[in-house]
């Protein structure tokens, strides 16, 4: 089966601020209850992801363009491009943030059940 993503954007994301356009490519109902979310993030300059907390589920980030800063569970604030991995377990909190004035801040998501 060949589909396309289904795309939208969202204005602060989990609570954050700025444009984010989703780009969900599997649906939550072909990840048949492992997970709720695989999709492309696009950050737009200065937009954020807000602080949000995982219960029963993981939240790994893998970042392909641009640079920000990702802050992890215990309130430090990580600067990340392209290659790195952001891991949030289990019952943790995180948030990101594009501080770019002008570049789009790209990563993948996936949300998946513990």
């Amino acid at each position: 089966m060949v589909r396309k993503a289904i795309i939208t954007e969202v204005e602060g994301l989990a609570g954050g601020k700025g444009p984010a356009i989703v780009h969900h490519i599997v649906p939550k109902e072909d990840l048949y209850g492992h997970g709720r979310l695989y999709a492309k993030v696009v950050l737009k300059p200065h937009s954020t992801v807000g602080w949000h907390k995982h219960v029963g589920e993981t939240e790994p980030y893998y970042v392909l363009e641009g640079s920000g800063i990702f802050i992890d569970n215990d309130g430090s604030r990580n600067p990340v491009g392209p290659g790195d991995v952001c891991t949030i377990l289990p019952g943790q909190c995180h948030s990101m943030e594009n501080t770019s004035d002008t570049d789009d801040l790209v990563f993948m998501a996936l949300i998946h059940n513990a």
